[in-house]
């Protein structure tokens, strides 16, 4: 099993910024998918941004532009750096990686509310 901690949300005024991270418990280095997902409430639970081993990212429509996903395989860390933040980005965010034959593995989330 891998364990995933996320960190960094809180409350934030419109336009600001928040970077959350997300730590593994064992070496990312051969995961090749690993992503950050947003629900908010009443909402199902989508996605908002990937990134592969390669560095290939992947991003939801609503947050290209203003979000910046990252991943440092040293520190077993992902990151997902929010710039110009909006209301409706508020949510609980989690952190997810697919791992082949283990299958998908979440955080336990982190909450950003953005005020307005």
């Amino acid at each position: 099993q891998v364990q995933l901690v996320e960190s960094g949300g809180g409350l934030v005024q419109a336009g600001g910024s928040l970077r959350l991270s997300c730590v593994a418990s064992t070496s990312i280095f051969n995961i090749n998918l690993m992503g950050w997902y947003r629900q908010a409430p009443g909402n199902q639970r989508e996605l908002v941004a990937t990134i592969t081993s390669g560095g290939r990212t992947n991003y939801a429509d609503s947050v290209k532009g203003r979000f910046t996903i990252s991943r440092d395989n040293a520190k077993k860390t992902v990151y997902l750096q929010m710039n110009s933040l909006k209301p409706e980005d508020t949510a609980v965010y989690y952190c997810r990686a697919a791992i082949p034959i283990l299958g998908d593995h979440w955080g336990q989330g982190t909450q950003v509310t953005v005020s307005s």
